[in-house]
């Protein structure tokens, strides 16, 4: 995986934020990111990936790195912060923090695979 980030993700301004709650250890909760242009929206901020590991769910730490991350768009004047996050049962709990940071459901996503 590092491999990919490396030499697919960061070279197209893919970025990583995280939270060390203990100096040396894992990384309990992860946010990747990049700058995006469009005509309709100008420059905003794209949420690529977020993840916290099992034993650190429900602590408050996707709360925090969404605040934070807000607060980076917010620096850097883009016009707005953008996530796409997965349907299901099994994503009621991120979308209850999702909604609970204010972030609204403002377009469907659609996926056509190839191959």
């Amino acid at each position: 995986m590092t491999r990919i980030i490396d030499t697919v993700l960061r070279p197209n301004g893919y970025r990583l934020a995280g939270i060390l709650p203990e100096p040396g250890g894992p990384a309990a909760c992860v946010l990747g990111f990049r700058l995006q242009y469009s005509l309709w929206l100008g420059k905003s901020f794209y949420i690529v990936d977020m993840a916290t590991l099992p034993d650190y769910r429900g602590r408050g730490y996707a709360s925090v790195i969404l605040d934070w991350a807000k607060a980076e768009a917010e620096r850097l004047e883009c016009k707005a912060l953008h996530l796409d996050s997965g349907v299901g049962p099994e994503r009621s709990s991120a979308h209850r923090v999702y909604m609970g940071k204010r972030y609204q459901i403002g377009c469907h996503h659609f996926v056509h695979k190839l191959g």
